[in-house]
């Protein structure tokens, strides 16, 4: 028994000395090589596992680990999964519960609850990790095989085991799916002279939203009459990048909005803000942000702080300062894949950072998630991109934006 044990150990060491040595071999030869060793290792699984492996499900499963290991944000979409995204930057309808999900460590994290939705209702809470989803643990899912779990018919249950906090405190919710359509803006006057919008996601309807925001206080109460605005960003996720851009230009007249810089220098773009666009006439704006805004929020939010437009009012933001590209890869889905970081107006990168906010308001938080309840943010996820430099030269180009990109 002994000597087979010493076997084991001595076999097991082997092994990763091998590894070691063969991981040097690869830098030296280049990815070639690396092709040929995938090719070996996939072909070696095939003969010799313990069952016949599913083809599809191996390739899938070196895909997904090999974006992951990159960064929280890439990911790779089959065709249905990119079907589902590009129907929720439309706004489509779907049965589920209304969350914001992303994968840190394994487990499925709560970037927010969309308001007025299912999640929300219940209690759900940005930050939150869901272990369970009814019997099946969420160790070992894939991001998109969890959120086909939580999905489903509406007026049908799912339970929720969720872990809260740095306690690490368990909690278990029951949720009726109801058919989810993100507004992604909602809007309303205050006290007859303030105009409050409220977005939730910048998915393609948000700019069409905020538009017709302004257009309903002008008929409602007359621009004269309006004393300033506010901004509500709180515990929005982001999403496309032109969407972030153009909100921004209805409250401001010049200046540059975003820039985005690539790994390469002719990657470089800037996003300048439009003449005759601003919908608010200059009038007061206050901006609320929390640790549950992120991405597109950010664009907004920074810009609008950097560019003296706005007074930002809450906690600091999340800090995704990446941007997504959607890569296509014809019949067989597309790539979400990080290609570049974003500069706010001043040049500041605020990757992994966030945004403080110009005074700080702590939430109104119940009396039983006080100490409970914490957004560490971008910084907390494992394998973040680092922060990048600050550039305050790059060079001018034409205001552009794709409905490819998107930060999310």
């Amino acid at each position: 028994m002994k000597k087979g044990f010493s076997y084991l150990v001595v076999g097991i060491a082997s092994g990763v000395m091998l590894a070691g040595a063969s991981e040097g071999a690869l830098h030296a030869a280049g990815p070639h090589a690396g092709v040929m060793l995938f090719a070996d290792v996939f072909n070696k699984v095939r003969d010799n596992y313990a069952e016949k492996p599913d083809d599809a499900k191996l390739v899938k499963g070196a895909i997904d680990g090999m974006l992951s290991s990159l960064d929280p944000h890439s990911a790779y979409f089959d065709a249905k999964a990119l079907q589902d995204f590009q129907n929720s930057m439309k706004g489509e309808e779907f049965g589920g519960l209304g969350l914001e999900v992303m994968m840190e460590g394994g487990l499925v994290k709560v970037v927010s609850p969309i308001d007025d939705t299912p999640a929300a209702r219940a209690g759900l809470m940005s930050g939150d990790l869901i272990l369970r989803i009814d019997d099946t643990p969420v160790k070992g899912l894939a991001l998109k095989e969890a959120v086909d779990k939580m999905r489903g018919p509406p007026k049908s249950s799912v339970r929720l085991q969720v872990q809260r906090g740095a306690n690490k405190e368990l909690k278990e919710y029951t949720i009726v799916r109801e058919i989810i359509h993100v507004q992604s803006v909602r809007s309303r006057l205050e006290s007859g002279d303030i105009g409050y919008i409220r977005i939730t996601q910048f998915n393609q309807e948000a700019y069409d939203g905020v538009r017709k925001a302004f257009d309903h206080f002008r008929t409602d109460a007359g621009s004269s009459k309006i004393k300033g605005y506010i901004l509500d960003l709180r515990n929005n996720p982001g999403g496309l990048l032109n969407q972030a851009v153009e909100i921004t230009n209805a409250f401001v007249d010049r200046g540059e909005i975003v820039s985005t810089r690539g790994r390469n220098p002719d990657q470089e773009q800037r996003y300048s803000a439009r003449p005759g666009v601003n919908l608010s006439q200059d009038k007061p704006l206050v901006v609320l942000i929390n640790g549950g805004s992120a991405s597109a929020s950010e664009i907004v939010s920074g810009a609008l702080q950097d560019l003296k437009r706005a007074t930002l009012i809450g906690t600091r933001s999340f800090g995704k300062g990446s941007v997504q590209t959607i890569l296509p890869l014809g019949d067989n889905g597309a790539l979400k894949l990080t290609t570049a970081r974003y500069y706010t107006p001043s040049g500041r990168s605020i990757q992994a950072l966030g945004i403080e906010p110009d005074i700080k308001v702590l939430e109104n938080i119940p009396d039983d998630l006080k100490g409970k309840v914490s957004s560490l943010g971008e910084a907390s996820l494992v394998g973040h991109l680092k922060n990048g430099p600050e550039t305050r030269s790059l060079r001018p180009r034409s205001p552009c934006c794709t409905a490819q990109s998107h930060s999310r």
